[in-house]
C-alpha cells in the first residue's frame, strides 16, 4: 500500500511529465516564448521526486558523515538532484528535460498500475477454485509496454545526454549559458558513463562514428592527431579518481 510520501513523490513525477511535455511541444513548434513557468515547475517536480528519493536512502538513522558522503556523491539519484536544481536555478536548456521527462514517464505509469488503475481495474476472479484472481487485461497491457519500451528509452536518454553537452558546450561558446555549465555537465557524465550501461554503449557508438569521420581517406592526417590527443585527454580526465561501479539496472528515482 502507498504511503503520503509515496502519493507525493509520484506527485512531483506527474507533475514534471505534464509541464515538461507541454513545455517540449511548445520547443518544437517554436511557441516556447513565454513558456519559462512551465519549465520551471518541470525542475520543481524533479527536485520534490529526487529529495524524496535521497532522503529515504540517506536521511533516515544515524550514518557515519564521511561514509554516507561518499556513497551520496555516486549515487544515481543524488546526481540528478544536484543537476535538477542546477537546470531549476539556470537559464533553460529545453533538452535537459528529456530524461528527466523519459524517466518519470515509466515512475508515473508504473505507479498507476500498481496503486491507481487497480480501484478501477480490479483483478478477475480466477475460474479455478483456490487460485488467486488473474490481473486485470488492461493492467497487463500498461505492464507489458513498460516492459518493452524500457530499452529503449533508456538509449533514447543515453544519447539525448550526450546532446545535452553538445548544446551547453556551444551554448558557453556563443554565451547562451554560463561557462559553469559544459564543466558540471560533463562531470555529471563521467559519473553516468561508469554506472548507465546505456551511456556507456552511446559514447561507443558516437566514438566509432567521429573515429571513422575523422580517418576518412583525403583527411588530413592533422585532424587525426587532434583526435588521438583529444581521446587521451578526455581518458585520463575520465578515470581520474573514480572507483568504477556496477551498471544501473534501471532509471534514477526508484524506490
Amino acid at each position: 500500500m502507498a504511503t503520503a510520501q509515496h502519493y507525493v513523490w509520484a506527485g512531483g513525477h506527474f507533475l514534471l511529465l505534464v509541464c515538461a511535455s507541454r513545455y517540449l511541444l511548445a520547443w518544437l513548434t517554436f511557441r516556447s516564448s513565454g513558456q519559462s513557468k512551465l519549465y520551471f515547475l518541470s525542475y520543481f517536480g524533479a527536485l520534490v521526486s529526487y529529495a524524496i528519493v535521497c532522503y529515504k536512502s540517506f536521511g533516515q538513522g544515524p550514518q557515519p558523515a564521511g561514509s554516507t558522503l561518499r556513497r551520496a556523491m555516486i549515487d544515481e539519484n543524488v546526481q540528478y538532484f544536484i543537476l535538477a536544481l542546477f537546470w531549476w536555478m539556470s537559464k533553460p536548456v529545453p533538452v535537459s528535460l528529456i530524461p528527466f521527462a523519459t524517466f518519470s514517464l515509466f515512475h508515473v505509469l508504473t505507479f498507476l498500475r500498481t496503486y491507481v488503475l487497480p480501484h478501477f481495474f480490479p483483478p478477475t476472479p480466477s475460474v479455478t477454485a483456490g487460485q488467486p484472481a488473474a490481473q486485470h487485461p488492461f493492467l497487463k497491457k500498461v505492464h507489458g509496454w513498460v516492459k518493452a519500451n524500457y530499452d529503449p528509452a533508456m538509449k533514447l536518454v543515453a544519447y539525448a545526454e550526450l546532446l545535452i553537452l553538445v548544446r551547453v558546450v556551444l551554448g558557453a561558446v556563443t554565451f547562451q549559458n554560463s561557462l559553469l555549465s559544459p564543466i558540471i555537465y560533463a562531470h555529471f557524465l563521467r559519473l553516468r558513463f561508469y554506472q548507465f550501461q546505456f551511456t556507456q554503449r552511446a559514447v561507443a557508438h558516437v566514438t566509432s562514428l567521429i573515429d571513422g569521420f575523422v580517418r576518412k581517406q583525403g583527411n588530413p592526417p592533422i585532424l587525426v592527431s587532434i583526435w588521438e590527443k583529444a581521446q587521451l585527454l578526455v581518458a585520463g580526465w575520465a578515470s581520474f579518481i573514480l572507483v568504477p561501479q556496477q551498471p544501473a539496472a534501471a532509471g534514477p528515482g526508484r524506490r
